[in-house]
């Protein structure tokens, strides 16, 4: 794990980069609408995912602004699920916002991965009608195949999949993954799939990183403490 090397993943919106290969369209792909991308003081993006009608889950230092790593006002974030082309399914505004009480943000590295997950309370809850929220399920483990569904500057406005990428290490202070991300993708949904059902949230992308050579995923894993956080923002 020394050989990783940890990239900062929040970045003003226009300065990202596309995931790379095994990346499609999501039409089709059961449950999609559930992730949303974050307009975070209309300077910056990220990604996020309906994990319940009123709240959803992202990355910690999507919190926070890239510029002078103040923390932003939850109130001047929008979170717009399924956003495919110029529509959403559903677009609300933030009304509160709680992270990791670990997470501390400029650090960088695997053990900062682990707590750098957040919980954000929806103004107004999203009908089940409109979006159905992912349920979670436990960290995945070495060698299970998962997907990575993320918005970046190339597809910002319509989400892409990678699928079939493998956690190459899980640990309890990051998952590392072969699925390769880029700037504006913190935040977005580790997913597993099981045919005839909604996909499930196992992990949250934090960052990306180098490893051998080749470009990894870091993603936080989804421990005990996340139960806590949502009943902070609930």
């Amino acid at each position: 794990m020394r050989r990783l090397l940890g990239i900062a993943a929040a970045i003003a919106i226009g300065c990202s980069a596309a995931a790379a290969g095994g990346q499609g369209a999501v039409q089709g792909v059961t449950g999609w609408e559930a992730v949303g991308r974050l307009n975070i003081g209309g300077r910056a993006m990220c990604t996020a995912t309906l994990i319940a009608p009123d709240l959803v889950l992202t990355a910690a230092h999507c919190m926070y602004d890239i510029r002078h790593g103040r923390a932003v006002s939850p109130r001047s974030i929008t979170f717009e699920a399924g956003l495919n082309g110029r529509q959403s399914k559903a677009a609300r505004r933030v009304a509160k916002a709680v992270i990791h009480p670990g997470y501390r943000h400029g650090r960088t590295g695997q053990f900062q991965t682990g707590t750098d997950i957040a919980v954000l309370r929806l103004d107004r809850a999203i009908s089940g009608d409109l979006v159905r929220p992912l349920s979670l399920a436990a960290a995945p483990e070495k060698g299970e195949r998962v997907d990575v569904m993320s918005y970046s500057h190339s597809n910002a406005t319509s989400p892409r999949l990678q699928s079939a990428c493998h956690v190459i290490a899980a640990r309890q202070s990051s998952v590392v993954t072969s699925c390769r991300v880029d700037f504006g993708a913190s935040g977005s949904p580790v997913l597993q799939t099981r045919p005839g059902r909604l996909p499930q949230l196992v992990s949250v992308i934090s960052s990306k990183a180098r490893m051998g050579g080749k470009g990894v995923s870091l993603a936080a894993p989804l421990g005990h403490e996340l139960q806590a956080l949502i009943r902070q923002a609930g």
